[in-house]
């Protein structure tokens, strides 16, 4: 699981999914910032003062975090329109020995509600299962969160259970349900995100 994945492109029936660049900066900024109201009830990094220095900090640190395998950032985007942020997913291993990974991932809020994150997150998946041989693939996701909870059954993930104040956000600790997706379990659904267009072929 060690292994270095390939920084080329992924796409899926309506987006690529590519590793950020310095370049990104602005529109990055852009997305948080029309976003915050939804980013802050949930993301800790989230913030009325997120700027420039927030946005290169992110960049560089998912460009080491790659090089170094410990973590896979993606911008989401449509092709059509390159340059505008549609959001950020991200996959990362949790435990080498046991080869378990972690997916992440938040959608601007004018793209919510239209299947984005569903389908980012069969891209994602794949590279877990197939590039990384990931075993086991979880989702953290805040109570109260309903739109991700959907995601991970839309996906085929399996609802396991509470974790109890795991993240504090704006000073309040939240609970989170944790979700979890096997490798066997992947193959099966993989041939279903296939079949409802959230994946290709």
């Amino acid at each position: 699981m060690s292994r270095s994945i390939s920084s080329r492109p992924r796409t899926t029936p309506r987006l690529e999914l590519r590793p950020f660049r310095r370049r990104d900066v602005e529109a990055l900024i852009a997305a948080v910032g029309s976003s915050l109201e939804e980013l802050e009830r949930w993301l800790p990094w989230a913030h009325s003062r997120y700027g420039r220095p927030d946005a290169l900090r992110f960049i560089r640190d998912s460009a080491a975090a790659w090089v170094e395998s410990r973590a896979y950032d993606f911008a989401i985007r449509r092709p059509e329109s390159p340059d505008r942020h549609v959001g950020n997913i991200s996959i990362w291993p949790t435990s080498r020995r046991e080869r378990s990974g972690e997916v992440g991932y938040w959608i601007s809020s004018s793209e919510t509600g239209k299947g984005i994150a569903t389908e980012a997150a069969t891209s994602v998946l794949t590279v877990g299962f197939e590039e990384m041989a990931l075993h086991r693939v979880t989702m953290r996701i805040a109570v109260g969160n309903a739109a991700s909870e959907r995601v991970a059954q839309k996906l085929g993930f399996v609802h396991e259970g509470l974790l109890r104040k795991e993240v504090m956000v704006g000073g309040e600790w939240l609970d989170h349900t944790l979700w979890a997706m096997l490798e066997d379990e992947y193959r099966v659904e993989r041939d279903r995100w296939v079949e409802k267009r959230w994946a290709e072929a």
